[in-house]
């Protein structure tokens, strides 16, 4: 078994074997800071439609409600920026969907580090969260190092940019703690803020949640996409990458290694006339291991139907 001043090196080389590009580690505690954002933002219902984020605000901010005797938690990164580009005909869809669903992909990466954790170090408990468990995984970044919070929400590196996956694994092994990363390195750039379609970006590292193309085109079940934001969506069908294509620091962005995000040729192709007529259990089929599953035939249509006139209106 592997002493506790291997654990950092043995976890790191692990998840690079894994395919992880970043690996950091912070001591697991309540989030003082962030319960106070958190709570701020909840009460100003950015959220929107979201109630989901309003459950388990507790456990949102202490990792031992999650893991009982949490003392570290582990943040990966996996970088997801794609290497083909969509046609310009085609709807435009977010880079983090061309493929298969990542939270299927990481949580089985995340497994086998958890299962060669407990092989090498002991019996350690542990769980892995993506993106879909009241768990604040920037917060957690940051505080392992690996990058910070820019002005659009998202956790950005120095290397690397912004087009990356983060994963959680609270555990209840004691590992030493990295640095926190403590510079913002966005300094006096607004280019996120200002290209924003929605102006869903406010000061202060606030995304107004119920403003954003993301919301509109995937969380929202209404079956009317409100009519003060027609014009604004820029053919976004799915999600949006605005902020995140103006990035400066995205012009390091490297095309991923993972072969499971290789893109779904009917993503990178698909007219909007394609898109018209397909039909739903096609889409089914052609996108059942896809993030695209999530918004359901229904509201695909209702999306492109959006786009498809908002410059008429």
């Amino acid at each position: 078994m592997l002493k506790k001043d291997q654990y950092n090196s043995f976890i790191r080389d692990v998840a690079q074997q894994l395919g992880f590009d970043y690996c950091g580690f912070s001591e697991a505690g309540f989030m003082e800071e962030d319960a106070r954002r958190l709570e701020s933002w909840l009460n100003a219902k950015m959220q929107g439609t979201m109630d989901y984020m309003d459950n388990h605000f507790d456990k949102r901010v202490n990792p031992s409600l999650l893991v009982p005797g949490a003392q570290s938690v582990i943040t990966l990164l996996m970088n997801y920026y794609p290497d083909e580009v969509q046609d310009s005909v085609t709807p435009k869809i977010s880079k983090y969907a061309y493929g298969t669903d990542y939270h299927l992909v990481i949580k089985e990466k995340l497994n086998q580090l958890l299962q060669q954790i407990r092989l090498n170090i002991g019996a350690v408990e542990g769980r892995g969260f993506v993106d879909s468990a009241p768990v604040l995984e920037r917060s957690w970044a940051v505080r392992s190092g690996l990058g910070w919070v820019g002005k659009n929400g998202n956790l950005l590196t120095k290397k690397s940019g912004s087009f990356f996956f983060i994963a959680t694994l609270i555990t209840d092994l004691n590992i030493t703690p990295d640095a926190p990363f403590s510079t913002d390195h966005c300094g006096t750039c607004t280019k996120c803020i200002d290209a924003c379609p929605t102006q869903a970006i406010l000061p202060d590292k606030v995304i107004d949640g119920s403003k954003c193309i993301s919301y509109f085109t995937i969380e929202l079940k209404e079956a009317v996409i409100p009519e003060t934001y027609r014009g604004h969506f820029q053919d976004w069908m799915f999600g949006c990458d605005v902020c995140q294509d103006v990035c400066p620091w995205n012009r390091f962005a490297a095309p991923h290694r993972e072969p499971a995000f290789t893109p779904i040729p009917e993503i990178l192709h698909f007219t909007k006339a394609d898109w018209q007529g397909l039909e739903e259990d096609a889409f089914r089929e052609i996108f059942k291991h896809s993030p695209l599953k999530r918004t359901k035939y229904k509201n695909i249509q209702r999306n492109l139907q959006f786009i498809q006139t908002e410059k008429k209106g």
